[in-house]
């Protein structure tokens, strides 16, 4: 069957790093790695009823504002999207996407959009970085297609430390491993987690002066070294488990911080309590818990709530509930009233709608919403809007350069 050919001009770019522009019969097509502008000829590669997807085959004419891609894998790894955007353009277009999320899906006419906080670093700048494994045993990633590892030879989202170890990552097969993971904490230590769904550490080699941790359905094993890493925000230190989520991007998580605190300082006094639902290690709490009478955290990881007990271990005022946000807030309604300050950091899913309605029966005076999901954001924010909730501000913050996520902080506030 001969496949479906267009010459098509794309129109924008929407979230996930595609572009999007019309077939003839006025379908949407969406296809990866080209620019607003550009005309292209592309081959069908999904056709449903209302929206297509599909490659280019060709670049019939380039738009003024594409660059050359810095790394070799650009269009066949899956992780990066806007490498052929200058960065000041990436801010741009991630800030209308924003935008169009939030009028689309959310139904905010003219969202309060504030000016996106770009990244100190454009390049090398995660902390973080999950590999999978070709069956050979190389490290790579998930190829733009979804369907297989692609083995890399170069990588520049990733800190330099991390970068320079990758190399020293050596296994027989993938049999005994479903994913690796390298961190960087402080005075780059390295940490490697290797993920598996036996309760058998794999064999591994490793000469260097690193820990080395066995994840097993959230159960760590260290092979080597400790548990943990710290990360530094601000003067502070986090201890982060091996199971433990953290900020990826050190630099903006500071940023984030200090955007945050500045917001709430002007809620928070002695006598009000802080909710930090879905809180992690604790580290937007660590900063406001001598502000306030109450800190109450709520999270679902076990590994996170242990690092959030030992980060705020200093402090007398400080409460956790070990459990989903569905199951713990119900609970909480009864003791909390519109004082209370809030901050909420679901992840990509957004807040479940059984803890959105009891956050909504406490009525919190303020919510600070911290979303890596535009989409997920849009629809909670709808549904604060319905209930009651002026959204005050939407705060871009681009913790993930050369590709499409973002990230967001905004402020809701009651009447």
């Amino acid at each position: 069957m001969t496949p479906l050919m267009y010459d098509i001009t794309l129109e924008k770019l929407t979230y996930g790093g595609e572009a999007m522009g019309r077939l003839p019969d006025g379908r949407a097509v969406f296809v990866p790695f080209c620019l607003p502008g550009e005309q292209v000829r592309l081959e069908l590669t999904e056709d449903r009823k209302n929206f297509t997807r599909g490659k280019i085959i060709e670049l019939l004419e380039a738009s003024p504002d594409r660059v050359t891609p810095k790394c070799k894998h650009f269009g066949k790894c899956g992780g990066c999207h806007y490498q052929i955007l200058p960065y000041e353009k990436q801010l741009q277009a991630k800030t209308e996407i924003l935008r169009d999320q939030l009028q689309r899906i959310g139904k905010i006419e003219k969202p309060p959009i504030m000016q996106m906080v770009p990244s100190p670093l454009e390049w090398n700048y995660r902390n973080h970085v999950q590999f999978h494994l070709t069956a050979e045993g190389k490290v790579g990633f998930i190829n733009v297609k979804g369907n297989s590892t692609l083995p890399i030879e170069e990588c520049h989202l990733p800190e330099t430390g991390i970068n320079t170890f990758r190399h020293e990552l050596q296994f027989e097969s993938n049999k005994d491993v479903e994913r690796v993971s390298l961190r960087a904490g402080v005075d780059e230590e390295l940490m490697v987690v290797l993920e598996s769904e036996s309760p058998e550490p794999p064999e591994l080699e490793i000469e260097a002066d690193v820990s080395v941790v066995h994840l097993y359905d959230e159960h760590a094993v260290v092979i080597a070294g400790r548990d943990n890493l710290v990360f530094n925000i601000l003067g502070k230190d986090f201890r982060v488990s091996a199971a433990s989520f953290f900020q990826v991007n050190t630099k903006m998580a500071e940023k984030m911080v200090e955007h945050l605190t500045t917001r709430l300082l002007a809620h928070v006094s002695p006598s009000v309590t802080l909710l930090d639902v879905y809180c992690g290690v604790g580290l937007f709490s660590k900063f406001l818990a001598d502000k306030c009478q109450t800190v109450i955290g709520i999270e679902t990881s076990e590994s996170a709530c242990e690092d959030f007990s030992v980060n705020l271990d200093e402090f007398d005022n400080v409460e956790l509930y070990e459990g989903t946000a569905e199951e713990v807030l119900p609970g909480l309604a009864g003791r909390l009233d519109s004082s209370t300050c809030a901050i909420v950091d679901p992840p990509r899913a957004g807040i479940e709608k059984h803890a959105l309605d009891a956050i909504l029966s406490i009525k919190p005076q303020i919510i600070v919403y911290v979303s890596c999901d535009p989409s997920t954001l849009a629809r909670d924010a709808a549904r604060l809007i319905h209930g009651g909730y002026r959204l005050v501000e939407v705060t871009p913050f681009d913790l993930f350069p050369q590709t499409y996520h973002i990230e967001s902080i905004s402020i809701f506030e009651t009447g």
